[in-house]
């Protein structure tokens, strides 16, 4: 053997000896040194059955571990106090323990430790950040039980039969941010009893925690206040919500944990029950956005229940038997950006009983939703009695269903299209609330939103606004293509329907004073069709006249049909209406007015003038009136009964209705009216003005024929307290021409043997002597050809309507060809004539006195034939004790 070659295992023999006789001693120090050691230079007491350190491998061995603080009230280090069976370590770092105080090792194993642990009081984070003293790769629990206690004795942490392994355990830095403090590649765990306590609001309790083959199972998972509501708010007042969370069992595979990604597959929880306590502190905004990712390839919940509180103890939401199927959910950088801040590749979600509360209450029977289509049944709406004063509804409807072409948020702006959207058996009423408050505008969260089909059937539905309702039975409505878009200054929206159909049979609205209805409705955006309109007054005209502060028409109208031709738009921003003919069958009106109440001061425009104030384009190019009946009743405190005109066969036709707001057509409205006046005569009228036209001009003609003068008795005679005996009116012409000022024209009047009696103010009895001086001052007999008169300036009272000015120039015309060109020097002589039948009445009073005097033998000894001839002729002309007449 060569020397060389002895010489070096001689050296190696001597350094495995010197190995051997150093690892003997260390581990020879180590059992009968350590402890003394420990205590003597740490915070902690140590004894231990046996102790095996291996300085070749790094591999510690110890059993029978007991650990102890020295001063558990030092909160200053970290109290220990419990047993350890084993303790392993495998490749211990020990030249990292010398010289860079940090312990690591590549495998860490606890044989059932059984350890209090108190926490240290936080040290100041003056100083920087500092390097983790303690790395594993894997650690293994068996069997532990382990509390962990803050500086202040309080529970923070504990675990019941613990069993964990941990493969790549990796610690990062705190220097590091946006990375999760703690990641690894496998895990097994298992344990009851959990406890964690993060804060002074909240504790989390598990039963049981199970893994097999990367399943994970928890059983029991309660996260419990530690507060009531009431001392949330005395001692966190700024926290505007209290959580309560319970899970019967939760399931989920395959958790990782890298960088700042969190990912599992197919978590499933059973039973959750969430209940939330809110307060009226406002939000706090998070000063830092969540640093983590979250990466979900399953999610599950069944049969969860949600319940959210108000301040004031109601619901404000409540849901059972909720269930959630959700694939592929993300919660990234990109997400937390958007309005929903998480991403999925689609979902299921159903739910029963859900209610809502604002200031109304939605409850939903049962809900159904995916990404596609939408589904909610035996919903119910009903007002919040706790937040008066706004619009409420009390609703039930069978089915509202949906589904959706496309749904996106484009800069965090909804753009939604649906493809058609159904709404079922819709029961109830809608109340108008009186809330006038003003909101500020709001930035809008709608890009735009398009329905291609909305379908309203079977529903009866009451809309009532100040005690006025507007009711809806079986109606029925489709709406296509709805368009809904931001206006261009982001404040509001626009809204546009390309057609629709409605129908709804025994329509009413009901006002103050009328009750409205329809037989049937049919409108769509080419065609209206109306059956049976009736407006009928609730209230009889006595108490319409008290009920009223001036002067008002009261109304009577019925019609048997209402049809309208052409095209409108009823609905988008730019509304007009554009008919090509409108017919109204049949209607039978009437009106009525008392002149007992106040005259009404306000300014009665010209109808050019209110069609010009229609504020959209209005234009109906021929509107029909037929086979109609108008009745004009008027009545004054000294009419004895109304007056009434009649107008049967009343038709009447229209061009051009219009609110000069179309362009490319005409402005000129021209009517014609045909009709049998007081059911005797024909009357025809010509009536035309132009609504573009500022001055408001209007011309207005016509000619009655062959009406019996006793036929005008139901107007004149209430209130003139004149009635016509005899005569025939052969022929009547005016034609006139006005504006808001007053009118002129022409008025032409042929009449044979007319002849008037006047009466008193009861209208029962004739006038004598005023009938003969009447009839002495009327014209009988206008001549073969009776010359036109001039009707001229004709004053407009303002405050009045059209027709009380037309009237007034028909009067003019009436005077001047019945009593004569000069009406002042006529009523002139009447009143001489009337003087002189009060001197007359006077003088027969004075001689009835003297025929009932007996005081002398003159009249006694007259015959008696002679007396009551006297008595008798006096009798027939005069009224006992009538009082002297001033007409």
């Amino acid at each position: 053997m060569k020397k060389w070659v002895k010489k070096l295992l001689i050296g190696f023999g001597v350094l495995m000896v010197i190995f051997l006789l150093g690892n003997f001693g260390l581990n020879f120090w180590l059992k009968t040194q350590l402890p003394n050691f420990i205590k003597k230079n740490t915070d902690y007491k140590v004894s231990y059955k046996t102790l095996d350190v291996d300085l070749g491998t790094g591999n510690i061995l110890s059993t029978g571990i007991t650990v102890n603080s020295k001063n558990p009230q030092n909160t200053n280090v970290i109290g220990l106090q419990g047993t350890i069976d084993t303790l392993k370590i495998n490749r211990f770092g020990i030249y990292d323990a010398i010289f860079n105080k940090q312990i690591s090792s590549s495998d860490l194993l606890l044989g059932s430790p059984n350890l209090n642990i108190i926490l240290a009081k936080p040290a100041s984070k003056k100083g920087g950040k500092k390097k983790n003293p303690v790395l594993f790769e894997n650690i293994r629990i068996n069997n532990g039980t382990i509390n962990v206690f803050r500086d202040t004795k309080q529970k923070f942490l504990s675990v019941q039969k613990l069993d964990l392994f941990v493969e790549n355990l990796q610690m990062t830095e705190e220097s590091v941010e946006n990375k999760l403090p703690v990641v690894f590649d496998k895990y097994q765990i298992k344990g009851e009893n959990f406890f964690f306590r993060p804060d002074n609001v909240y504790a989390l309790k598990i039963s049981k925690i199970t893994t097999t083959n990367g399943q994970v199972s928890i059983e029991r998972f309660r996260l419990i206040p530690l507060l009531t509501i009431n001392q949330l708010k005395r001692f966190y007042p700024k926290k505007a919500k209290l959580f309560q969370f319970d899970i019967q069992k939760m399931n989920f595979k395959d958790i990782v944990l890298k960088s700042n990604v969190v990912s599992l597959a197919n978590a499933d929880f059973q039973d959750p029950k969430l209940l939330v306590y809110t307060t009226n502190a406002a939000p706090v905004k998070a000063v830092k956005p969540l640093n983590f990712e979250l990466n979900l390839e399953g999610l599950k919940l069944n049969n969860a229940t949600v319940n959210v509180v108000k301040p004031d103890g109601s619901n404000l939401l409540s849901a059972k038997n909720l269930n959630l199927n959700v694939s592929q959910l993300k919660f990234n950088k990109d997400t937390r950006e958007e309005v929903i801040p998480v991403g999925y590749k689609s979902f299921q979600f159903s739910g029963k009983d859900i209610l809502y509360s604002n200031h109304q209450n939605y409850v939903v029977g049962s809900i159904a939703l995916n990404p596609k289509s939408g589904e909610l049944r035996n919903i119910t709406v009903t007002p919040n009695t706790s937040d008066p004063g706004r619009r409420s509804m009390t609703l039930k409807a069978n089915l509202a269903a949906f589904n959706i072409n496309k749904l996106e948020f484009i800069n965090k702006k909804l753009n939604l299209d649906i493809k058609d959207v159904l709404v079922d058996n819709v029961n109830g009423i809608i109340s108008a609330g009186e809330n006038n408050m003003k909101k500020a505008p709001k930035e809008n969260k709608v890009n735009s939103i398009l329905i291609r089909k909305f379908s309203f059937k079977n529903s009866n539905i009451t809309y009532d606004k100040g005690n006025e309702p507007l009711i809806f039975n079986d109606l029925n409505a489709t709406i296509n293509d709805i368009e809904i878009k931001s206006k261009p200054n982001n404040q509001g929206h626009t809204f546009k329907a390309k057609d629709y159909f409605l129908t709804t049979k025994n329509f009413a609205y009901k006002t103050r004073f009328y009750n409205m209805s329809v037989g049937l409705l049919k409108l769509n955006k080419n065609k209206v069709q109306i059956s049976n309109f009736a407006m009928k007054p609730l209230i009889s005209r006595a108490q319409f006249i008290k009920m009223i502060p001036v002067e008002r028409d009261l109304y009577d109208l019925k019609a048997n049909q209402i049809t309208a031709e052409g095209n409108w738009d009823l609905f988008s921003q730019n509304k007009f209406i554009n008919a090509s003919n409108v017919v109204i069958q049949s209607a039978d009106a009437n009106i009525f007015r008392s002149k007992i109440p106040n005259d009404d001061p306000k300014e009665k425009p010209l109808y050019s003038r209110l069609l010009r104030s229609i504020k959209i384009p209005l234009y109906v190019n021929n509107l029909d009136l037929k086979n109609s009946i108008l009745v004009y009743e008027e009545d004054t405190p000294e009419s004895a009964g109304p007056g009434k005109l009649t107008f049967a066969n009343f038709n009447m036709n229209v061009k051009n209705l219009n609110s000069a707001k179309t362009k490319g057509k005409p402005t000129k409205v021209d009517i014609k009216i045909n009709c049998s006046f007081m059911n005797l005569a024909p009357l025809s009228v010509n009536w035309g003005f132009d609504v573009a036209n500022q001055s408001d001009v209007f011309t207005i003609s016509g000619r009655a024929a062959n009406l019996p003068a006793n036929g005008i008795n139901p107007f004149i005679k209430p209130y003139l307290h004149v009635m016509a005996t005899q005569g025939t009116i052969q022929e009547m012409l005016f034609n006139f021409k006005g504006n808001p000022k007053g009118l002129n024209g022409t008025f032409n009047l042929k009449h044979k043997d007319l002849k008037i009696a006047v009466l008193n103010k009861d209208n029962q009895q004739k006038k004598g002597i005023l009938t003969a001086i009447a009839n002495l001052v009327v014209r009988s007999d206008s001549g073969n050809l009776p010359q036109s008169v001039d009707v001229k300036d004709v004053e407009r009272d303002p405050t009045k309507s059209f027709f009380n000015l037309f009237w007034k120039g028909i009067e003019q015309g009436l005077k001047k060809t019945l009593i004569g060109i000069n009406v002042d020097k006529t009523e002139k002589k009447v009143k001489n004539a009337v003087a002189s039948v009060k001197e007359m009445k006077k003088s027969v009073k004075e001689l009835k006195q003297e025929i009932k005097g007996s005081g002398t033998k003159k009249e006694e000894s007259k015959p008696a034939e002679e007396k009551k001839e006297k008595k008798g002729f006096l009798k027939n002309v005069f009224k006992k004790k009538e009082k002297p007449e001033t007409e």
